[in-house]
């Protein structure tokens, strides 16, 4: 750990959290139906969008059929996405000649980038054409990062509002996310990533001769404006196969602190949205406090642990001085590897710019533990808000009971209804995460896959489904992935970490709409000062975290203590 190491990561975390502000009061303009600096230009597409598909954007929808049209939204989406993958071989823009993705790699593809998960089984520049990777996998980065929004943008008018049956408009929200925060964003963010020298073509490759006289064919392809939507969105899905890692993807430490300056910006930003349009900014600026004190945790565990390096190979004469560098790129070192690990998991983006797997037993339990946290730190675009939302409403119950009153938030009077359909929703993840994890540690077809034998395997398998369920994306390393029984059953669980999770979480949202928003009062439990910022941390740790302390310490905990007595499995 050093002071320079200490300092990029502190101005990444200024820069974000002097962005919150304009950037989430311009949100809560956009989703309030106010003008903007972008309406003269945006105002007639939106309009004519609307008058194309037979919107009228006038018209609310009950918290039912906002569901209902993302639900039916999302299956086109899959459909239509597997279908590019799976006619792949005829579709233009295939240089390379590729042929069609396997069924079983397609349908885990689709559901992942409809699902903003981005897991993928395969190397990109080896496998998808740039039709498919431009008219398929980055469009739906751009829909399924505006599908989240619109979500959150409903449950957040539930708070804000009394005694009505509407939450908006799901089509308009989802329009209006794309239009004038997610395009713009990317179309500038996109032209700075090429000026720092990502790649933007529709050339196949590039041939070049090495230092040695030998010859090497690079690809190529339209990489900027597919990284942009995939850390603006919070997508991950790289071009190529190692992500962030590789040089066109991430060529510099500059286009490295925009990867994750892009990451945050607009999830940690939606929740000063969330304070503004609620009235209650404090509010606001509570949920980013809780949210920055485990994410920066997060971000020091992983760096000390790092900066330690691997106490096997201290054993054997190697100064641990230069820390644990394996897995990593020499241009970021570990400051930068451990920002971008803790970032990338406490969001659902699931970009990497290190190997995970290589990390110490301790560096490689951190990631895990966040994307086991619920995904709320700031989580997903837009799955983040409604994500801690329900921690939230969890925490005032929690502190009703200890007072003996009827729980509040924001007005709202919390009672079982909201609390089954929370329980449920909470309980989504364990449940679909430690399943499929217990049946792929038998199963002698999921064994077969793992890299690693004893706890480093099982932690393979755990991570990729808690990267599935928790709709992150990224992989420990190591697994191969790319199985029928692995394609079949990450996809499962990408789909019910998406969909099981948020329609009782819409529930929750048409049932606080529904209630009369009262004052406060003398006694009621204030939820945007420092006493519920620290009962909020407790209940994520408690409710999304230890859970799953029993496979930790069967995986990456063990792992950890034999690092540390200098033996290998």
């Amino acid at each position: 750990m050093t002071i320079i190491g200490w300092l990029q990561i502190s101005l990444l975390f200024l820069a974000v959290l002097v962005a919150i502000k304009p950037l989430g009061l311009y949100m809560a303009r956009v989703f309030s139906g106010e003008k903007t600096f972008l309406s003269p230009v945006l105002g007639p597409v939106e309009r004519g969008l609307y008058r194309l598909s037979g919107i009228d954007p006038a018209k609310e929808q009950s918290w039912l059929a906002y569901t209902i049209a993302m639900l039916a939204f999302s299956l086109v989406g899959v459909a239509s996405l597997y279908a590019i993958l799976r006619l792949q071989a005829y579709l233009p823009l295939n240089p390379q000649g590729f042929p069609a993705v396997p069924s079983d790699l397609a349908f885990n593809t689709a559901v992942s980038f409809v699902t903003n998960t981005n897991w993928q089984n395969y190397a990109g520049e080896a496998t998808m054409s740039h039709f498919s990777q431009m008219a398929g996998l980055t469009v739906h980065n751009f829909l399924s990062a505006a599908t989240g929004m619109a979500l959150a943008i409903a449950f957040t008018r539930a708070l804000a509002r009394s005694r009505v049956a509407t939450l908006g408009n799901f089509w308009v929200d989802m329009t209006r996310a794309t239009l004038y925060v997610l395009l713009p964003l990317a179309v500038v963010v996109t032209l700075i990533f090429v000026a720092m020298g990502l790649p933007q073509t529709l050339e196949a490759s590039a041939t070049a001769t090495t230092l040695e006289g030998a010859q090497q064919v690079i690809s190529l392809g339209p990489v900027a404006s597919q990284e942009a939507i995939k850390q603006l969105g919070t997508n991950g899905g790289g071009f190529f196969n190692v992500n962030a890692a590789h040089p066109f993807e991430n060529p510099t430490a500059w286009s490295d602190l925009l990867n994750i300056f892009a990451m945050l910006s607009i999830s940690a930003a939606l929740v000063y949205t969330f304070g503004q349009m609620v009235g209650n900014r404090r509010q606001g600026w509570a949920l980013i406090t809780a949210m920055a004190v485990l994410l920066i945790a997060g971000v020091a565990v992983v760096y000390w642990a790092e900066s330690q390096g691997n106490p096997i190979l201290t054993t054997l004469g190697l100064d641990p001085a230069q820390g644990n560098m394996e897995g990593k790129e020499v241009r970021f070192g570990q400051s930068a590897t451990a920002l971008y690990a803790a970032v990338t998991t406490g969001l659902s983006d699931g970009g990497v710019n290190g190997m995970l797997g290589s990390f110490t037993g301790l560096g490689g339990l951190v990631p895990m533990f966040l994307i086991q946290l619920g995904e709320v730190l700031p989580g997903g675009v837009g799955s983040g808000l409604y994500g801690i939302l329900v921690f939230a409403l969890l925490s005032v119950f929690v502190a009703g009971l200890m007072v003996g009153r009827t729980p509040e938030f924001l007005g709202k009077k919390i009672e079982s209804r909201e609390m089954k359909f929370a329980m449920l929703a909470v309980l989504i993840l364990p449940l679909v995460i430690l399943g499929f994890t217990a049946i792929s540690a038998m199963l002698p077809v999921a064994v077969a896959a793992i890299g690693t034998p004893g706890p480093h395997g099982l932690s393979e398998i755990l991570y990729a489904y808690t990267s599935a369920v928790g709709n992150n994306g990224s992989a420990f390393g190591g697994l191969s992935g790319n199985t029928l029984w692995y394609n079949t059953t990450l996809g499962i669980a990408m789909l019910l970490g998406r969909f099981a999770y948020v329609v009782p979480v819409m529930a929750i949202a048409g049932s606080l709409a529904a209630k009369v928003k009262t004052p406060a009062s003398a006694g009621t439990f204030p939820t945007d000062g420092p006493l519920f910022v620290g009962l909020l941390v407790g209940i994520i740790i408690i409710l999304g975290g230890l859970q799953f302390f029993p496979a930790l310490a069967l995986g990456p905990i063990v792992e950890h203590f034999a690092m540390l007595a200098g033996q290998t499995f």
